[in-house]
């Protein structure tokens, strides 16, 4: 039987009977004894019974070959041997007590992967689900298409036009002197300083001629009287 559909069977048959913490490992580069192993846990002994009953039953129902099966008798640890896999049906307390996942667990086997389409529920997984259609969110809709808008003839002529240049600003030589005119002010109060300039020696020529000396002051000194 192919490993594949060999691995599929076994969680089923895992599941049915409500099996826990379900793991499957792929162990073909540690060993060349067996291809898979898968590991659960049962609450009591009853249950660990069943579930090996259970594999048992649904391998041998698909034409498969069950090599042996070990531990029935007390139910703590009842191990199935399918010759390409082998399955460890467990109590808690046994499972956590021996560790066999850090043994063989290098490369887990996905239990989505081990369900193929084979079977009724890999099947029904992969069929399209139905959309219902008064729901306007799975409704089809038609594609939105871009909406370019036209500019007026004279919009365009307009935009065609090249922009106005800007006069270019005019330069300053560096390092060259640069001319400020003078106010009204400052020219008005220059001229009339050389007015008066001018005006100063005509002033003392009229004196001389006309002979006027200049004003003496005179300083009288009183004496003082003796007492």
């Amino acid at each position: 039987m192919d490993i594949k559909k060999l691995q599929t069977l076994v969680v089923d048959a895992l599941e049915d009977i409500k099996g826990q913490d379900i793991v499957l490992f792929d162990t073909t580069h540690l060993t060349s004894l067996f291809d898979r192993i898968a590991v659960v846990s049962g609450t009591s002994n009853r249950q660990t019974k069943a579930l090996a009953a259970s594999v048992r039953d649904k391998v041998k129902e698909a034409g498969g070959d069950v090599v042996g099966l070990e531990g029935e008798d007390t139910g703590e640890w009842v191990l199935v041997d399918l010759g390409d896999m082998i399955v460890h049906i467990m109590q808690p307390a046994i499972r956590q007590y021996y560790r066999l996942e850090e043994i063989w667990g290098d490369k887990p086997v996905k239990l989505g992967a081990a369900k193929r389409k084979s079977t009724a529920e890999g099947q029904d997984a992969a069929a399209p689900k139905t959309k219902s259609k008064h729901l306007a969110a799975n409704q089809e809709q038609e594609e939105a298409k871009p909406v370019r808008e036209r500019k007026p003839a004279a919009k365009k002529a307009a935009d065609a036009k090249p922009a106005a240049k800007k006069p270019a600003a005019k330069k300053i030589p560096t390092g060259g002197t640069v001319k400020v005119a003078v106010s009204k002010t400052a020219a008005a109060d220059a001229k009339a300083a050389k007015a008066a300039k001018a005006a100063a020696p005509k002033r003392a020529t009229k004196a001389a001629a006309e002979g006027e000396a200049p004003a003496k002051k005179v300083i009288r000194r009183i004496k003082k009287t003796e007492e």
